[in-house]
């Protein structure tokens, strides 16, 4: 019975030991210059990249901003909004058809719709914190995937798009990619904007529908402060019993 229990314990050990180390892993990103060379590896943000992947509020998220996007513009036309129709097309009886009232009724051509779209507000609203946990999840889900690249910062002195394939090419990247900028940036903008599969963005904008629709992510380094101010947990204010715990601990 105890050589069981040992053996169990040693098990656990080692599967905690084993997470932890695929933890490290993937929050340990691959680090490169100006130049796409590579300088070796950052530590992302435990809070941001470490964060229990969340699939139905990323979901629910990415229903949130595809819909709000949405112009609801679409209308069609009732019996009562659309025009002609005031004469009866034929007679009642005698000429072996069905009987019609209108030549705008909804099963006559050019006639009314049933049921059809009005405009309409098609937005959803949702908790900020939800809003920042499918953030986090879905950062957190691209580092475990191996899909998070960090610049140390970009050195383009005049808008070239030359320059910028050049450094897509020298950092490896074979799909889409997702550039995360700490501030506006003209220069680096306009080299980026001519690439197909690769789109600008900056880190306060960050959002679940571009991350889902581009494979990898570019954070330029003084993006990830910026993330973990943005997009990190609450602190909760201290009650007056742990402020009373923590005065007798010291």
């Amino acid at each position: 019975m105890a050589e069981q229990k040992t053996a169990t314990k040693k098990t656990t050990t080692r599967k905690a030991a084993a997470a932890k180390t695929k933890e490290a892993d993937h929050l340990d990103a691959p680090l490169f210059d100006s130049a796409g060379a590579r300088q070796g590896e950052v530590r992302l943000p435990k809070l941001i990249f470490a964060e229990q992947v969340n699939t139905p509020v990323m979901h629910q998220a990415f229903v949130r901003q595809t819909n709000n996007a949405r112009q609801g513009t679409a209308s069609t036309k009732t019996r009562a909004t659309i025009s002609g129709g005031g004469a009866k097309p034929y007679r009642q009886k005698g000429t072996g058809r069905a009987r019609h009232g209108s030549t705008r009724e909804p099963s006559m051509k050019g006639g009314a719709v049933v049921f059809g779209p009005h405009p309409r507000s098609y937005a959803q609203r949702m908790p900020k914190q939800m809003r920042r946990l499918a953030l986090r999840s879905a950062l957190s889900q691209k580092a475990n995937e191996g899909r998070v690249r960090v610049i140390d910062g970009f050195a383009i002195e005049e808008p070239k798009t030359s320059v910028a394939v050049g450094l897509m090419e020298a950092i490896g990247f074979d799909d889409t990619t997702l550039v995360v900028l700490p501030a506006p940036n003209f220069v680096v903008s306009r080299s980026f904007e001519n690439l197909a599969g690769t789109k600008i963005i900056l880190a306060r904008n960050l959002n679940i529908r571009d991350l889902f629709t581009h494979t990898y992510l570019l954070l330029a380094k003084d993006c990830l402060e910026l993330l973990e101010e943005n997009f990190g947990k609450p602190t909760r204010p201290k009650g007056i019993a742990q402020e009373s715990a923590e005065k007798e601990a010291r």
